[in-house]
């Protein structure tokens, strides 16, 4: 639109300056010095009528409010990071972790286990993450998400022995609906917080981190004393079973981690905004 304008504008100052000079051929009792003196300064306002014109349709343009529901109001929104010194330095910590302990002297060995065989274990852990997605789907009133997520447990403690295989999403089609606490708090209106990195874990923020120490009370991987159903007899080992659960999904996704890191011009705020957007994203759905 614009262009178009643009276009006619020009047009228009090519015809008005056609016109002066015609009309000055009959004015024969005006000097020359007259006459250019006339051309220069209709060419000059035809020009700036036409800059004007165009900064006024430019400006118009971009103030429009579709430009905002285009992109949303998420390309504004900064991420709170008054840590981001320490976060810096953790993040190379754990970067150098990988690099120069778990990938050439734990996860080269660990990967000789064939991955079928690293997915079961995938599979298990995530089976036992049961009653914390299904308490926070009853907290996100998502009713329907907490029937699927009870059918898929049943199925796959059974058909899928203990949850080493998936059967409920290979042959019944039941997708995944896991949700934390720092999914439900999110959900109604919590912000994320000041972003935080931990060690050997990764990326977190303030509501994540607060909503994970509530999921501890109800997650069967960790020790509570006077809990019913734990898997484990004290925190050393429910800890160790939190560490390899970790240690085995970093040996699946090895490889992408590196790919990560070569694509990213500054590692820290790429996989701080990657978590924070996928956060969000999980926290929409």
């Amino acid at each position: 639109m614009r262009f178009l304008l643009l276009f006619a504008l020009l047009m228009g100052n090519i015809a008005l300056a056609g016109t002066s000079d015609k009309s000055n051929s009959h004015l024969s009792s005006n000097p020359p010095a007259a006459i250019e003196k006339t051309s220069v300064e209709s060419d000059t306002e035809v020009e700036e009528f036409a800059e004007d014109a165009f900064e006024d349709e430019f400006a118009d343009e971009f103030a429009d409010n579709e430009f905002d529901e285009e992109f949303g109001d998420d390309t504004q929104e900064e991420i709170f990071d008054p840590l981001s010194g320490y976060n810096r330095v953790m993040t190379s910590f754990n970067n150098g972790l990988f690099d120069y302990v778990l990938d050439p002297f734990l996860i080269k060995g660990y990967n000789y286990i064939p991955e079928p065989a690293r997915d079961s274990v995938y599979n298990f852990f995530e089976n036992l993450y049961f009653p914390v997605s299904v308490v926070n789907n009853l907290f996100q009133l998502k009713f329907k998400n907490s029937g699927t997520e009870t059918l898929r447990f049943v199925i796959n403690s059974t058909l899928g022995i203990l949850g080493l295989f998936d059967p409920a999403k290979s042959w019944f089609d039941l997708e995944v609906h896991q949700e934390d606490f720092g999914q439900t708090l999110g959900h109604y209106g919590v912000g994320s917080g000041f972003h935080i990195v931990l060690p050997f874990f990764g990326p977190s923020n303030l509501r994540d981190l607060s909503g994970d120490f509530l999921d501890f009370y109800v997650n069967p991987l960790y020790y509570v004393e006077a809990r019913k159903y734990n898997l484990f007899k004290n925190n050393y080992q429910g800890w160790a079973a939190i560490t390899y659960k970790e240690f085995n999904e970093i040996s699946l996704h090895a490889e992408e981690y590196k790919s990560i890191r070569k694509d990213a011009l500054d590692l820290y705020p790429f996989l701080r905004d990657l978590y924070e957007q996928n956060r969000n994203n999980l926290i929409k759905e």
